[in-house]
């Protein structure tokens, strides 16, 4: 008996293998397990597909999430098989059953004679093709091919995400053709060296959105990437390499880059508790992130209640498109540059901005700010200048001579200080002042008539404050009392995390119309970004909602209890003063309906993708119906209140108008018509 044991423990630890060796071919049954059982290699079929892919996958994870996919264009059909040979000169190869090469590493950086050349798989989910003897060291220098030089869709922690100056060659991310056909699809997210080098999402030649370049410290247009407790970005530049790539602060933390067949590029970190990959950060998380939003010359925030507007000194291409919230058409100068003229122009200085799209800028690394604002202004043509580098009192110098796209302003925390030509004529009635311009001085009446003003509103101001202070007084003990009363109840009754509301109106950027993405009968929904990087949605209930305190406690209490991947998720809520809010997991593809209803939206929509949607309702439901330990009827299911996740996975929402059965109940009566 044993022995038996022994065999059989020694079969499965022979069975678990990190390495291929020429005599040792892998099969389309078998797989190779990385050292630790951190990433799996092997044949894998995608949901709704009939072909056979060589992959690698999260082996802990139990929904497979494949990282990289070698033969993405010539898989295997469902009724074949394929083995994965490593020859005696180091290249690997995929073969049919018919024995003919459907892929091999020949055409990647492997330049073959390798001695005794084996395969292995990495805990770090790279699959290398090493010498036997090189293989103990682990050096990155001793590989002759590795997958991390060919990604899928998926950028992993330590891997590089750009170019090999010396071969060429360009690590990049390229989406999936859909969900079930890892096939090339229409994105491309890769670090552009043109001008200043910058991450680029594109659909074939159109870009769709950009970083901003590296400015020292983070990708100009992307803060959110730096400002996060998953991992760290590194950036490296010089003359053998120009690469990005992402070191984890918590080794214990699964995390990885993802671009989505959609063209959506977010964080998603697996949340062990659920069972699910969760989005962390999105990188394209508001309309200011759109390549080109507000045109040429124009400029966009967030914060403001209108997103795009024009630069100083700039006004509407066509004031009709604008007024219609089309502001692609962009900006001209309202007084033309004086420099060709003999005249003199200046600059205006825009700080905490993404600097506009760099792609035919100049750029000298050792000069100065001050010597970068001399060259501009001696060259007729130049539009614009920053430093290169913000580190420190800043360094180096780019140049812009063409018209200025992309730009965004932030709040703060993003972006740098950006230096944009203007006439001096247009500087003098802008009451912007630069060292560039020779006419600066402001006639003294104006600079007493805004005095004058600033005095009066400011007395007024004070005697304002003095009254309402007093009036805040009276109601101050009753709001208190409110609140205190209703943050018991709620986490009494709700057994919900309560989030305070200075937390969420800071997440939300003080509830921005840019942060706004609906509204329903409960109110405004916002997104917003926790301290710890998380993405959230937050219903705001409006004063003249049409539902109330009932509805409000009512989805509280039966989300709270209810744990289910189809029904979305409820971190937790605000009752704060006459505040009373519900902070959800953010659902980045929207809702169903803006899928339905688009007809360019619809067309991702394949048949299969369609009844997995309805699948994952109808699943949902049967929780609710059968399954969960509340018996609820939802009462206004319809495609507004279906949800998606990056994954197009749907999540059933709003429970406002849900009413609890008892266990043997099979009908109720109501005294309201509900629902839609």
């Amino acid at each position: 008996m044993e022995a038996l044991l022994l065999l059989l423990a020694f079969a499965s630890l022979a069975n678990a293998r990190d390495t291929l060796t020429p005599t040792q071919p892998l099969l389309h049954n078998q797989t190779l397990l990385s050292r630790t059982q951190i990433f799996e290699l092997g044949f894998f079929t995608p949901k709704y597909s009939n072909k056979w892919y060589l992959g690698i996958w999260f082996h802990k994870i139990p929904t497979q999430t494949p990282i990289w996919v070698a033969n993405r264009e010539t898989p295997l059909p469902k009724s074949s098989s394929g083995a994965l040979i490593i020859n005696n000169n180091g290249h690997l190869s995929l073969f049919n059953q018919t024995r003919h090469v459907i892929w091999s590493s020949n055409g990647g950086s492997a330049s073959g004679g390798a001695k005794n050349p084996i395969v292995r798989l990495l805990d770090n989910g790279n699959l290398v093709v090493v010498e036997s003897e090189a293989a103990k060291s682990d050096d990155p220098n001793g590989y002759f091919w590795q997958s991390y030089d060919y990604p899928s869709d998926t950028l992993l922690d330590g891997m590089k995400m750009g170019w090999d100056l010396g071969t060429g060659l360009n690590r990049k991310l390229t989406s999936w053709k859909s969900l079930s056909d890892p096939s090339m699809g229409d994105f491309v997210y890769e670090l552009d060296r043109r001008g200043l080098p910058e991450m680029v999402l594109r659909n074939g030649s159109a870009k769709l959105f950009r970083t901003g370049p590296w400015n020292g410290f983070q990708f100009s247009g992307t803060p959110e990437v730096k400002n996060n407790s998953i991992f760290k970005p590194v950036f490296v530049s010089n003359d053998e390499e120009l690469y990005f790539l992402s070191v984890s602060n918590d080794e214990s933390v699964i995390s990885r880059l993802y671009l989505s067949p959609l063209g959506e590029i977010c964080r998603l970190t697996w949340n062990e508790r659920v069972s699910d990959w969760i989005v962390t950060i999105n990188v394209q998380k508001d309309m200011c992130n759109r390549y080109g939003l507000c045109g040429v010359y124009g400029i966009c925030n967030v914060d403001e209640p209108v997103l795009c507007k024009c630069l100083n000194g700039f006004v509407p291409n066509s004031p009709d498109d604008w007024s219609r919230v089309d502001w692609s058409g962009g900006c001209r100068r309202r007084k033309d540059l004086e420099c060709d003229k003999g005249g003199d122009d200046g600059f205006q200085k825009l700080s905490f901005v993404k600097v506009p799209d760099s792609t035919f800028s100049w750029v000298n690394k050792s000069m100065s700010l001050g010597e970068c604002q001399v060259k501009c202004l001696k060259n007729c043509s130049c539009t614009a200048y920053a430093n290169f580098d913000i580190k420190g009192s800043g360094s180096g110098c780019v140049l812009w001579f063409d018209d200025l796209i992309d730009l965004r302003e932030f709040s703060a925390g993003g972006g740098q200080d950006l230096y944009v030509r203007l006439a001096a004529s247009e500087l003098v009635i802008a009451g912007i002042q630069d060292a560039g311009s020779k006419k600066k001085k402001r006639p003294v009446v104006v600079i007493a008539s805004v005095t004058v003003i600033i005095g009066t509103l400011l007395i007024g101001t004070i005697l304002w404050c003095l009254i309402e202070r007093a009036k805040s007084r009276q109601r101050g003990e009753q709001y208190i009392n409110r609140e205190e009363d209703s943050a018991a109840e709620a986490q009494r009754e709700l057994e919900l995390p309560l989030f305070d509301f200075v937390t969420v109106e800071t997440a939300t950027n003080k509830f921005s119309h840019g942060n706004k993405i609906g509204e329903g009968g409960f109110g405004p929904v916002y997104k917003g970004e926790l301290p710890n990087g998380q993405e959230i949605a937050v219903k705001r209930l409006s004063k003249n909602s049409r539902q109330g305190l009932n509805e409000f406690k009512n989805e509280v209490i039966f989300i709270s209890k209810l744990q289910h991947r189809n029904l979305v998720r409820l971190l937790g809520c605000c009752i704060q003063r006459e505040e009373m809010m519900l902070i959800y997991e953010y659902m980045p593809n929207k809702s169903l309906d803006s899928f339905i209803f688009d007809q360019t939206r619809s067309n991702l929509l394949s048949w299969e993708k369609r009844f997995d949607i309805i699948n994952g309702i109808a699943l949902g439901l049967l929780y609710l119906h059968r399954d969960s330990r509340l018996r609820i009827i939802h009462r206004d299911l319809k495609a507004a209140n279906v949800l998606l996740d990056v994954e197009m996975n749907p999540k059933i929402s709003d429970f406002g108008l849900a009413r609890i059965f008892g266990g043997d109940e099979t009908e109720a009566n109501t005294r309201r018509v509900v629902g839609t």
